[in-house]
């Protein structure tokens, strides 16, 4: 399958909202980016319409409409009868001129080639009595049916669609001509280059609005050529096939279905034997054509577009010229390419990894874009997704793992809100305030466990704390206090270091220093004692023996 639809990779989020929309989740994750897969895609342009990011686009067809418009041969527009609704105002008068204007030969309704549509889906109910017929008309549809419900085939009606059967009006009256088609399905452009030589290229609204501002030329509104026999104009809306068709043969019924969840639903029953003798008309968007993917992303107003689509509609069919036998007729085979489909053992192996062992832990909430987390586990085997886009599990496992740290580290930490309340309290902190639960704590305000003013300084001035010894009296502890106050999650963080045994060793080592000190004052001091009395004591035997001496050397000198 040429791609049609593309990714802006530089958009991307990871936001998963595509897959979730997707209604045959043919959406591959790889490196946290969705890729398209193209031989799963239906072209629906969910992806495109919900993406949030505008990361995905519908690869454009000016360019190619340029090629044609230099050539020799007449180009003609083949415009879709929603245009009514999206260029309010305008008849195919004036977007016929706005065409004329960047070189088209001439622009006419789709409508009319949906009138040869259903005037062959009548042909076949009442010449073949097909027990099911599914209209072909939307290419979405058409792929659902050819990819995924293959032996329902032959109720699919092997008809062209009003764009093609338009077409091939339009190159029988202009020989030699080429065809655009104009509307608001990203579909089209696969169906025009899968089926080659009927549909030359194809425009979305959107691009015809760009080209047209870019050219400087307006669609102008002004009256319109009302005619009745323009019944055809129905087609874009729902049930309107049926509105422009007969609806009487015997025995049938003729049911109009839009959205393809409501499509699936149904194309289930008709493969469970449930229906039988319908004609139904089938739409992949919801509110048929006027809800196309160009019309929802741009200009979403289903009821307004409805009442000019059929406002615009007569009650009677567009005059039309039968045109050769089998022209109308579209080969529609199968398509698809399945993927490998795991055993139940790749299935719970998957969901193991993922954390879920037990039924009970099989949430099914389809955050991940899929509906069960076994069709997940399907899509990881497949290579279409991966572990990290359950978000339960992501969750769960940043939560243990934030639990497992938070609960063996040594350090005491308390996670508080901005109205100081108790968030989270780890083991380490309970311990240092003989708490036996953080249950006892948890929602409380932490005036119950510790002073505020710190935590209140840090939320008020936003300047944290580093560090900072303090003495936590009611517990008889020291500790290292660090608050952080983060301001994007508006929390406060605590980290607690235990420093009593060190304040207790610093304590006992400065009481020694300070005995020692003493005790060198002490002897000191007695040194000081002694040496005084023997200096005294030897100052007295000195005087003595002075005394002494001198007695004896009067009484020598007196002999």
């Amino acid at each position: 399958m040429t791609e049609f639809l593309k990714l802006k990779k530089s958009n991307c989020k990871n936001c998963y909202k595509c897959i979730r929309n997707c209604p045959v989740k043919s959406i591959r994750f790889s490196a946290g980016q969705a890729n398209i897969v193209g031989d799963e895609c239906i072209l629906c342009g969910q992806c495109f319409v919900v993406c949030p990011q505008n990361a995905k686009e519908i690869v454009s067809g000016v360019e190619t409409v340029r090629v044609l418009l230099s050539g020799d041969a007449p180009v003609y527009a083949s415009v879709a009868p929603s245009f009514i609704a999206n260029y309010n105002g305008a008849g195919i008068e004036s977007l016929q001129t706005a065409l004329q204007a960047l070189g088209f030969a001439g622009a006419e309704e789709t409508a009319i080639g949906a009138t040869h549509v259903k005037t062959e889906y009548e042909r076949l109910l009442a010449e073949e009595g097909r027990d099911i017929l599914i209209s072909s008309c939307c290419h979405s549809i058409n792929l659902l049916i050819q990819k995924y419900y293959p032996d329902l085939l032959p109720c699919l009606a092997d008809v062209v669609s009003p764009m093609q059967a338009h077409c091939l009006d339009l190159k029988r009256r202009h020989p030699g001509a080429k065809t655009v088609f104009i509307g608001p399905c990203v579909a089209k452009k696969d169906e025009a280059d899968h089926y080659q030589g009927i549909v030359d290229a194809v425009l979305t609204f959107e691009e015809l609005s760009g080209w047209l501002t870019e050219a400087g030329i307006a669609i102008a509104p002004g009256p319109r050529a009302e005619s009745d026999e323009s019944r055809a104009r129905l087609f874009p809306t729902t049930g309107g096939i049926l509105k422009t068709m007969a609806c009487a043969q015997p025995g049938y019924t003729y049911l109009a279905l839009d959205g393809v969840e409501s499509c699936k639903a149904a194309l289930e029953d008709i493969r469970n034997g449930n229906l039988h003798r319908c004609f139904i008309e089938m739409s992949a968007c919801i509110g048929s054509c006027v809800g196309g993917p160009v019309m929802e992303k741009y200009h979403h107003s289903p009821i307004r577009d409805f009442a000019a689509v059929t406002a615009y509609a007569g009650a009677k069919d567009f005059p039309i010229q039968s045109l050769p036998d089998g022209a109308l007729k579209k080969h529609l085979t199968y398509i698809g390419k399945r993927l490998p489909e795991p055993g139940e053992a790749e299935i719970a192996d998957i969901l193991r990894q993922m954390g879920k062992t037990r039924p009970d832990q099989e949430l099914n909430c389809g955050t991940c874009g899929y509906n069960t987390c076994r069709e997940k586990a399907i899509a990881v085997y497949q290579g279409k997704a991966d572990l990290s886009m359950c978000l339960p599990f992501l969750k769960d496992r940043a939560e243990s793992f934030s639990n497992n740290v938070l609960n063996n580290a040594p350090n005491g930490i308390i996670v508080l809100n901005e109205k100081l309340e108790v968030q989270q309290i780890n083991r380490a902190a309970l311990s240092m305030m003989n708490l036996r639960d953080a249950a006892d704590v948890l929602g409380e305000q932490v005036i119950r466990i510790l002073e505020p003013a710190d935590f209140m300084q840090a939320r008020d001035t936003g300047r944290g704390i580093r560090d900072r010894r303090t003495y936590l009296a009611e517990y008889g502890r020291y500790v290292d206090e660090t608050i952080v106050y983060d301001r994007e999650f508006h929390q406060l963080l605590c980290i607690l270091r235990d420093v009593t045994e060190q304040e207790n060793e610093h304590e006992r080592r400065e009481a020694l220093r300070q005995k020692t000190i003493e005790t060198a004052d002490q002897v000191v001091d007695k040194q000081m004692r002694i040496v005084q009395e023997i200096a005294s004591l030897l100052g007295e035997t000195a005087a003595e023996t002075k005394i002494a001496l001198a007695k004896l050397k009067e009484s020598i000198s007196n002999e």
